[in-house]
């Protein structure tokens, strides 16, 4: 022990440095060798977050890209059907209006056939 020469006489106890000094600095390492461990833990815990999350996301792109090309498909085969429907329409109505075509055709051949006969041997006996 060492004493300081003062009015009083007060008895310090003085602990080396050199007892102190590196039980400190042992605390210190060890205290950042923890949060070194902790970082690196949360690194990788933050990786495998990462990835699951890219997983999600590709999983669900996926989805999503088959319930487009679904959407996609049904109204591709609406518009199909549609046309399809208006085609035939149309077609019935074009063969309905040649059916017509063709009687009156027909009919006005039977109305000059004994017109045109009748010429033709008027024609015939005139020559």
């Amino acid at each position: 022990m060492k004493f300081k020469s003062s009015k009083k006489m007060t008895a310090v106890k003085e602990i080396p440095a050199t007892i102190t000094a590196p039980a400190k600095v042992d605390d210190i390492i060890k205290a950042l060798s923890g949060l070194e461990s902790n970082i690196d833990s949360l690194n990788e815990k933050l990786a495998d977050m990462k990835n699951q999350l890219n997983q999600k996301a590709l999983k669900e792109i996926d989805k999503l890209r088959e319930q487009v090309t679904e959407m996609a498909t049904k109204e591709a085969e609406s518009i199909i059907a549609q046309s399809r429907e208006k085609a035939k329409s149309e077609s019935q109505k074009i063969a309905t209006e040649g059916g017509e075509n063709l009687k009156d055709i027909q009919k006005k051949i039977d109305d000059k056939f004994n017109e045109a006969v009748d010429h033709v041997v008027s024609t015939v006996l005139k020559a």
